[in-house]
């Protein structure tokens, strides 16, 4: 199989790439990457002379380039993973969030479409679902209610997706995930930020009183429910995944205070930032049930693995 993995030098891409050439090797992978601040060949070093791997730096906005990619790699699959991710960025900024998480899915479909109906899975976010009380889950049948423009833009993306397949019949899937955390992550966000700030005995930023909570899953759990519903999914099916890890800010900032051997002086409160969703958490019974997913990576195993990565 030959997959286009979109942002393929990301924090979730990297590590999708890494994992799909270790279990397949005879897959051919095209990684194309416009490398943003967020997007780093580092992630993918050790494969970068891999006879399977190729990368291609460009905008998944250039119509040219990805019809290109598509034809001379015969392209079987593509997986879309690129997108501006970072809320905070969002709030100050959002017309980049606009460009490229809406009209850059929306040139990927047209390409796909054009190439004989290519296989289009589409990697979105739990965020889209808005925001939780103390109880409840999200699943695949929630109602849509973004609360910021990074949240917005990914919702229209999946609602692109899903009318390429009513109205053209092209074969795709969605997966709506919770928080990843491991290795290759960049260090805006938080286990990554709090883990290298604590290292040189910075302060680190809680917004608020810490008190949101977010369901975490490490981010090889993910790739192995990319892999299931790429090769397995029901065509035209959204998959919710998530890690069954609800954590609070909070506790996440206590744990990695005590796993690095910091004191809690190095904790500071910050303004909460605009729209900041309370709590998310996931039911994944579906892809339990019809794929037979579910995370294996504890949350304790995966942090200790997270933080020895930074370290390194």
């Amino acid at each position: 199989m030959n997959l286009l993995v979109t942002g393929g030098a990301g924090f979730i891409g990297s590590n999708f790439i890494h994992y799909i050439l270790n279990k397949y090797p005879d897959y051919q992978v095209v990684n194309l990457d416009i490398l943003t601040y967020a997007g780093d060949l580092e992630n993918l070093k050790e494969i970068s002379n891999h006879s399977s791997y190729t990368f291609v730096k460009g905008d998944i906005n250039d119509y040219q380039l990805v019809t290109k990619i598509v034809k001379e790699h015969q392209i079987d699959v593509i997986v879309h993973l690129a997108a501006e991710s970072h809320v905070d960025r969002s709030i100050i900024g959002p017309d980049v969030f606009l460009q490229t998480n809406i009209l850059g899915t929306a040139n990927l479909l047209k390409v796909a479409l054009e190439n004989n109906k290519l296989r289009f899975h589409h990697v979105s976010t739990d965020e889209v679902f808005g925001s939780l009380g103390q109880t409840g889950k999200f699943d695949e049948g929630t109602a849509y209610d973004p609360r910021s423009p990074y949240s917005a833009s990914k919702a229209a993306s999946d609602h692109l997706v899903r009318t390429y397949y009513h109205t053209y019949d092209l074969p795709i899937t969605i997966s709506n995930c919770s928080n990843n955390y491991g290795p290759r992550q960049h260090s805006e966000k938080l286990i990554p930020l709090f883990i290298n700030n604590l290292l040189q005995d910075k302060k680190v930023p809680l917004y608020g009183k810490g008190d949101n909570v977010r369901d975490w899953l490490y981010v090889d759990d993910h790739c192995s429910a990319l892999d299931l519903i790429i090769h397995q999914g029901k065509i035209g099916d959204t998959y919710c995944i998530g890690g069954d890890s609800e954590q609070t800010n909070q506790q996440i900032a206590d744990v990695l205070l005590q796993k690095l051997g910091k004191g809690k002086d190095l904790i500071e409160y910050v303004t909460d930032r605009p729209g900041h969703d309370f709590r998310y958490a996931i039911d994944f019974s579906k892809i339990e049930k019809e794929l037979g997913w579910q995370p294996s990576v504890s949350f304790e195993e995966g942090i200790d693995k997270t933080i020895e990565w930074y370290k390194k």
